[in-house]
């Protein structure tokens, strides 16, 4: 409605640009007590109207801080623009005052912020957030404005939007609250629609859902579209354009299809190397890139990407390259890119870990170490506002899961967000109780046990959790959180001891000595999550829960602790049951993959013939979800994305449970629960289409 008035004071000449948004040498600083950090340090680039441009790199990078910029949204006095122009429609965003920025901010230029639970208000309801830019930017009645929020929650595929317009955020999931996110951002039909890691939190089934929704409207409406993400499976499938950053500058940019193809920046093929694929043999290592980005408050003066560079040269810790045209629209900051235009990173000395497959384990299947029969966990939950008053509902969080982990294997157990991973998890820990069936351990049963012998029991089962930060104590030292259970455990005789115990496990998990006097607070997330690691193997265990271990961190230090956590299996012989939802890290790691939705058992298989020829309808759509950090094999694929969410374990449906999103479902998949059975050797599957 306003928007007319938004182009015409526009100057004449920026409507025949064929850029909606040109950045230009963006500077960012962060004012600290410790210093100025320079967030964001000479960044340049452009974004067409109906185009999707991506922004990737590690974090503390400066991508989410660029776009902040961009909305200015920088938290003040902090942070300060202090050179560069953002120009929108031709018009300087940074020259605007706030009151016409605020016009501008919302209606023609959206943002959604990669946690949609902290990004929307929890006391209003759906509704009136969706509304209320309505309201402002449109000047809309609230009869007009309530029909808007209808068609847009239609328009994001939320069911039944008109009662739900009058719910509020607790009451939708994870999915639901980001497509929520996506309707406040598409309400008044903005130019532009900044995307911060808009579905890390999600399933894969979801993401892609998300994803192709963003993407479609992107193309029918004309909407630009710049995507934040590390994920570059994500780019490679939806994206036109690449812009990589490293240390807040920018290493490469390009189309995605070319910098995929060939990267001419050694950071760009490192972070390629890194990501796990589904459509490759799996490796007997993952590639990494060594070390850590570095401090911001005191950047090296030559290449930032330097210390970590294979292909590193005297020349590159003194120069600090700018970005070169090297290719026709193929751009890198690296002195030796022209080289590695030519020759690839494998000319360039990139390629390390071997492609030879992992050798196979010798198994002892006649006893495992792990025996699992019947779980069943159940937790009651109030159903109305008074729980005095109301009756109470069952959530079946785990409902008659059957399993066996053999000495030295790794079990991979994957599946949506609330089919039950984590709890099968915190019961094999004893963190949660049982409701029924038996879980052995060594041949004994540790379903019901108590004292001592319980306390013996999670000395040999252990476990090392999702964040790394919120798991480690901040009032104390690293030494001091892995030296405690040793202490407690009498596992050492003495403080002494212990100390010399913690350095040895630091220099395990490949920290240096030094780190054990520092807080969880001094170290970046990966070294965090060594140290967790770290703690776990302070017991000595034998067996070890790893939940989503890998999940919040960088592709680059994600294959670090995978190749870490492979080497420490080999060294001491550990068996891991490893809970995760990304499932080409869970093919790399595994010997077997357990698939579980809404606390059943879907399918069990070797990994390699799981990957191979899923049977169950759920598996094929899992894998199907992934996307494949390859545009040109993307853009042959079919996409066949999963609809729905998954349902409330507080009501299930009847039959069997994934009847309702599943593409085969007759009226016989609502008549009883599928068993799980022995479809081939050693390959089970739950579903009376077999």
């Amino acid at each position: 409605m306003d928007q007319p008035t938004v182009t015409a004071a526009a100057p004449a000449a920026a409507t025949q640009s064929p850029w909606l948004l040109e950045v230009e040498d963006l500077h960012v600083h962060f004012v600290t007590t410790r210093g100025v950090v320079r967030a964001v340090e000479g960044i340049s680039y452009k974004v067409r109207a109906g185009e999707v441009v991506a922004l990737v790199g590690e974090s503390g990078c400066g991508k989410s801080v660029s776009a902040l910029a961009i909305m200015r949204l920088l938290a003040k006095p902090a942070g300060r623009i202090v050179a560069g122009r953002i120009l929108f429609q031709g018009r300087n965003l940074l020259d605007l005052s706030e009151d016409e920025m605020r016009e501008i901010r919302g209606r023609d230029i959206a943002m959604i912020f990669q946690e949609p639970m902290t990004s929307l208000n929890p006391v209003l309801t759906i509704g009136f957030q969706i509304m209320e830019p309505l309201l402002i930017h449109m000047g809309m009645t609230e009869e007009a404005a309530r029909a808007r929020a209808v068609d847009l929650m239609k328009m994001v595929g939320i069911p039944d939007p008109e009662r739900r317009l009058d719910q509020y955020p607790h009451q939708f999931s994870g999915g639901m609250r980001q497509r929520v996110m996506i309707a406040i951002g598409l309400s008044c039909n903005p130019k532009l629609l900044i995307a911060d890691e808009p579905t890390t939190a999600l399933d894969v089934t979801i993401q892609a859902q998300i994803l192709q929704l963003m993407k479609e409207l992107s193309r029918d409406l004309g909407i630009a579209l710049v995507v934040i993400t590390h994920n570059l499976g994500i780019v490679a499938r939806y994206a036109n354009r690449v812009n990589v950053m490293y240390a807040a500058r920018l290493a490469e940019q390009g189309s995605a299809a070319d910098v995929f193809a060939r990267p001419i920046h050694p950071y760009t093929a490192g972070l390629l190397r890194s990501v796990p694929r589904l459509d490759q043999p799996r490796g007997r290592k993952l590639e990494t890139i060594d070390g850590l980005p570095p401090n911001l408050l005191e950047p090296p003066p030559g290449c930032r990407f330097a210390p970590r560079c294979r292909a590193q040269q005297d020349a590159c810790v003194r120069t600090m390259p700018e970005l070169e045209n090297v290719l026709p629209h193929r751009y890198s900051a690296c002195i030796r890119a022209r080289e590695m235009a030519q020759v690839g990173p494998t000319g360039m000395g990139l390629q390390s870990a071997t492609l030879e497959p992992p050798a196979p384990k010798p198994l002892d299947r006649a006893k495992p170490l792990l025996a699992v029969r019947g779980l069943k966990t159940y937790f009651e939950v109030a159903t109305g506002f008074k729980a005095l008053a109301a009756g109470h509902a069952v959530v079946r969080a785990v409902d008659d899961v059957s399993f066996d982990v053999f000495r030295g294997e790794t079990v991979g157990l994957v599946g949506e967000s609330g089919c039950g991973k984590t709890t099968v998890g915190r019961t094999l820990l004893r963190l949660e109780n049982a409701t029924a069936g038996s879980i052995a351990f060594d041949g004994k049963d540790v379903t019901a046990i108590s004292g001592d012998t319980l306390k013996s029991y999670r000395r040999r089962i252990q476990v090392i959790f999702q964040d790394p930060y919120s798991s480690l104590n901040p009032r104390m030292t690293i030494g001091e959180i892995i030296a405690e259970p040793m202490l407690v455990y009498k596992l050492q005789p003495g403080k002494t001891a212990a100390k010399a115990k913690v350095a040895e496990l630091l220099a395990q998990v490949g920290l240096f000595e030094y780190m054990a006097e520092r807080y969880p607070h001094e170290l970046s997330g990966g070294q965090r999550q060594r140290v967790g690691i770290a703690r776990a193997l302070a017991m000595r265990p034998s067996f070890i829960v790893c939940d989503e271990p890998v999940s919040a961190l960088d592709v680059s230090i994600q294959a670090q602790i995978i190749n870490l956590l492979e080497d420490l299996q080999q060294k001491f012989g550990l068996t891991y049951l490893f809970i995760a939802h990304d499932l080409a890290v869970v093919r790399h790691i595994s010997d077997r993959v357990i698939v579980m939705y809404l606390g059943k058992v879907m399918e069990v298989a070797d990994r390699d013939t799981l990957y191979a020829d899923p049977l169950h309808p759920y598996t094929r759509a899992l894998l199907d979800a992934v996307p494949i950090p390859d545009p040109a094999l993307e853009a042959r694929r079919e996409h066949h994305v999963l609809g729905g969410e998954v349902p409330s374990p507080l009501n299930p449906p009847r039959g069997c449970v994934f009847h309702t999103r599943c593409p085969l479902a007759s009226e016989e998949c609502k008549m009883g629960v599928p068993p799980l059975r022995e479809v081939r050797p050693r390959h089970y599957a739950a579903c009376i289409k077999l």
